[in-house]
């Protein structure tokens, strides 16, 4: 059994592609749009098979997104390297993303850094 895809609703469909195929280098699908209800998504695919929905709706209410809260915490992303961790997390920083930890090696193993999207989600950047 395998996890097929993990879909995250955003306010700004459009940016939240462009950010996750600018940094990330995923692969957009086709958009979807239900001209009915209004429903809009993307499929995001990443090297391997891991896939990503992005979706947006008009009746969508935002939330606070507290750092420590139940429910999804993070996504985390897989770069490669320790330099590749490195590299994008300064470039992201340097893009003005607030960066709220640094990369280092966790207490787990984990080489990673952790920054806060422009939709306050908390995504993760590890090998």
């Amino acid at each position: 059994m395998k996890i097929e895809h993990i879909a995250m609703y955003v306010n700004d469909l459009e940016r939240a592609k462009n950010f996750f195929v600018h940094y990330f280098h995923a692969t957009a699908g086709e958009k979807y749009h239900n001209q009915k209800t209004g429903f809009q998504s993307y499929f995001l695919s990443f090297q391997g098979e891991c896939r990503l929905e992005i979706m947006s709706k008009p009746e969508m209410e935002s939330m606070e997104k507290p750092l420590a809260r139940t429910g999804y915490a993070h996504i985390a992303l897989s770069v490669g390297t320790k330099e590749a961790v490195n590299t994008l997390t300064e470039q992201l920083r340097k893009d003005g993303y607030c960066i709220i930890s640094n990369p280092r090696t966790t207490g787990d193993g984990y080489y990673e850094s952790c920054l806060i999207d422009f939709e306050n989600n908390q995504i993760e950047i590890t090998i």
